[in-house]
């Protein structure tokens, strides 16, 4: 589905559902889905909204309803398929449902609300422990207890080594797995989150940096005449977002505590923008002095990366008109924009509107400078 184009050809839903193992559902129950939104994001867990037509007296609210179909943890699966092409929009599970009765005709709907297999990392809390596992290596170890949903790891060793010292620390989890993954995430300047697909059932669970190399998806036009692909594009800089993180580390014989030099965020945050933001703000990273000065120097790391994005974009496409699908969290080129806000952009969230006939993207992008590196943009 990578670079297919879309065109104008028609766009065909399929969804799955059940406690664990979804399968197709029935025909009604497709033939009554009034419309589907699913937002996918970078380093937060995604959503979904379904709506359905309860109008008819039929199998939904006369048989599945009442017999537990649509109910909360019940696991879905939607995926669309253009000129044969299947694309997984979302694997998730329902957390609410709501019915609206209404005396006007064709008004009365069943709304499904939930949030992707994440949730199943945040519903209970534990406490463990990790003696001699590395960040990426407890990451792992969590992960593995998930596969049954058809859930592969894909896991970035750290950018700063952490080897584990057992007789000098070992490290706890306190709270629920996804808080415990999402921390070590932010403690090392990553991200987590899971990208459905690439087929019904089967989703991979990224832990890593933003992806910011590699093939540029096709172009954002704006501004363009009939070359336009985009209605409209707002760009904001926010002045205040970049932070220049402070940590010091104790030495333990001198018990001195000097300032660690400035990270260097390039290796996580390859620069998108010739001209980066400056950091207005300074910020003093708490209880570093006692760490290792290899933790020390992740956070530091990962605040700095974290903050760095200080230019944003967002913006809506009709998916027919750009003739191909917008996806989260990899690089788009934006044209027509200015020579201040042109070239790349990291796609930080994508909100799919998909109606009869209609197929709409909400999207973000940021990136941590202004003025395009390249001179030439992908088409």
């Amino acid at each position: 589905m990578a670079d297919e184009p879309v065109g104008r050809g028609p766009v065909h839903v399929s969804l799955y559902m059940g406690p664990k193992l979804a399968r197709p559902v029935p025909a009604e129950v497709t033939e009554a889905l009034l419309s589907a939104q699913i937002t996918s994001t970078a380093g937060e867990r995604s959503g979904f909204q379904l709506a359905f037509d309860l109008t008819k007296k039929g199998a939904l609210i006369e048989r599945l309803l009442p017999e537990g179909f649509f109910d909360p943890k019940t696991r879905v699966i939607l995926a669309v398929s253009i000129k044969g092409t299947a694309f997984v929009l979302l694997d998730g599970l329902i957390v609410r449902q709501e019915v609206g009765a209404s005396n006007q005709p064709g008004r009365t709907t069943l709304t499904l609300t939930g949030e992707d297999l994440t949730l199943l990392m945040d519903l209970e809390e534990r406490a463990d422990r990790y003696p001699n596992l590395a960040p990426s290596q407890r990451v792992e170890r969590i992960l593995a207890k998930y596969a049954d949903y058809g859930i592969d790891a894909r896991i970035i060793r750290e950018q700063i080594p952490q080897p584990p010292r057992e007789q000098v620390r070992v490290d706890y989890q306190v709270g629920t797995d996804l808080q415990y993954v999402n921390e070590l995430a932010r403690a090392n300047g990553y991200t987590f989150y899971l990208d459905p697909g690439p087929v019904p059932g089967h989703s991979t669970a990224f832990w890593g940096p933003e992806q910011r190399l590699g093939q540029r998806q096709h172009a954002l036009n704006v501004n363009m005449d009939v070359h336009s692909t985009v209605d409209q594009l707002t760009f904001a800089y926010d002045g205040t977002a970049r932070e220049e993180p402070q940590a010091r580390v104790q030495d333990p014989v001198t018990r001195n505590a000097p300032l660690l030099a400035p990270p260097d965020i390039g290796p996580l945050r390859p620069p998108l923008g010739r001209r980066a933001s400056p950091a207005l703000k300074r910020r003093t990273l708490t209880g570093t002095a006692k760490k290792d000065e290899a933790m020390a120097r992740a956070e530091a790391l990962g605040r700095a990366a974290t903050s760095a994005d200080a230019i944003s974009g967002s913006g809506q496409l009709d998916v027919n008109r750009h003739g191909y699908v917008l996806r989260a969290r990899e690089l788009v080129g934006v044209r027509g924009a200015g020579v201040t806000y042109d070239g790349d952009y990291y796609v930080k969230s994508v909100t799919t509107n998909l109606r009869p006939g209609s197929y709409q993207q909400n999207f973000t992008l940021s990136r941590e400078g202004l003025i395009a590196r390249s001179g030439t943009v992908r088409p």
